[in-house]
C-alpha cells in the first residue's frame, strides 16, 4: 500500500499552482527546503518521479494522480467542516471546471448560474476535444467534453448531443455557392474557424471532398465567431440552438439540408467528489436539457 501524507500530496499541488518549488515554500510559510523534503519523500513512496524537473515545474502522470488526490481532499475537507461545524460561516467551495466556449455562450451558463449562489467558480474555456487535459492533470474537478470513456479516477455522464449546421448569410451564398455548396465552391469560400483546435468545419469539409483547403478566418471567441459569419466573413458551423431566430428571418441559411456535424457531450467529474460538486453537476445536467 502506497502512504501518502496529505501534506506532501499538498505541497505537490501548490508547486504545480504557483510554478516553483520557492513559490510553494512561501504560500505554505515553509522553507525551500521543507518542499524538497516532502517531495523526496512523496517520489519515495509512490516509487516514480512525480515533477518533470524543468521551469515551470510540470507533472508525471503519477504526479497528475498525487495532484487529484490533493483537490479532492480539499472538497471532502470542506465537507466535512460543514458537517461538524454546521453553525460555523465556512465560505464558499471553490472548484475549477473546464466548459468549450459554445456550451458556455448557448446553454451552460444556466446551469452554473442557478449553483452560484452556493459555491465560487473558476471557468476554464477548452475545446471539448481537449478539455480532459485539464481534469487529468488535477487542474479541474470537472469537464464537459467529448468523450465517452472516464478519465482516470473519474466518473462519466452522458449530457446530450450539440448539432452544429454549416450556416452563410444568404448575400454569401449567392457569392460562392451560386451553383449550390459542391466541391468546387467549398474549395474557394472563405471559412470561419475558432481556433486551430476547431475542426467541425473540416469534418464537414471531408464529407465533400478528402483534398479541400478553403482560405480561413480564426475568430477565437463565441460571439465573435457568430458575427464573423452573420457580418458575411465566410461560412461556419454554428450550434443549432444558438440560430434558431437567424434561420427564421433569414438572416442566415443552411449550406446543404444535411449538413449537421453532431457532438454528443459528457460531464467528467473527480469520482471522489463533494456535495459542492455534486451541486454544480445536477444543475448542469439540468441546463442540458435543452440538448438533443
Amino acid at each position: 500500500m502506497i502512504d501518502i501524507s496529505p501534506e506532501q500530496a499538498r505541497t505537490l499541488a501548490a508547486i504545480i499552482t504557483h510554478g516553483s518549488f520557492d513559490a510553494a515554500a512561501a504560500h505554505l510559510s515553509v522553507t525551500p527546503s521543507a518542499v524538497s523534503q516532502r517531495i523526496r519523500a512523496l517520489e519515495a513512496a509512490v516509487g516514480r518521479p512525480v515533477l518533470t524537473r524543468v521551469r515551470p515545474a510540470g507533472l508525471t502522470e503519477s504526479g497528475q494522480a498525487v495532484v487529484r488526490f490533493a483537490r479532492q481532499l480539499e472538497l471532502l475537507s470542506a465537507d466535512l467542516a460543514e458537517e461538524l461545524q454546521p453553525d460555523e460561516p465556512q465560505g464558499r467551495t471553490r472548484l475549477t471546471l473546464v466548459i468549450n466556449s459554445d456550451s458556455l455562450h448557448t446553454w451552460a451558463l444556466a446551469g452554473l448560474a442557478a449553483a452560484g449562489d452556493t459555491v465560487q467558480l473558476e471557468i476554464l474555456r477548452e475545446d471539448q476535444e481537449h478539455s480532459l487535459d485539464l481534469l487529468r492533470a488535477g487542474a479541474a474537478a470537472a469537464a464537459i467534453t467529448a468523450t465517452a470513456k472516464p478519465a482516470a479516477g473519474c466518473i462519466s455522464r452522458r449530457l446530450g448531443v450539440m448539432r452544429y449546421l454549416p450556416v452563410c448569410t444568404p448575400a454569401f451564398a449567392a457569392a460562392w455557392f451560386g451553383r449550390g455548396a459542391a466541391e468546387e465552391g467549398l474549395a474557394t469560400a472563405p471559412v470561419i474557424v475558432f481556433d486551430r483546435k476547431d475542426d467541425l468545419q473540416d469534418r464537414y469539409l471531408r464529407r465533400v471532398s478528402r483534398n479541400l483547403q478553403p482560405p480561413r478566418h480564426y475568430v477565437p471567441a463565441a460571439h465573435e465567431f457568430g458575427e464573423a459569419i452573420r457580418l458575411g466573413m465566410g461560412w461556419g458551423m454554428m450550434p443549432e440552438i444558438e440560430i434558431g431566430e437567424d434561420l427564421g428571418s433569414g438572416t442566415l441559411e443552411t449550406l446543404a439540408t444535411r449538413g449537421q456535424v453532431d457532438v454528443t457531450l459528457y460531464w467528467q467529474q473527480w469520482r471522489r467528489g463533494s456535495a459542492a460538486l455534486a451541486g454544480v453537476a445536477g444543475a448542469v445536467q439540468a441546463a442540458a436539457r435543452v440538448l438533443r
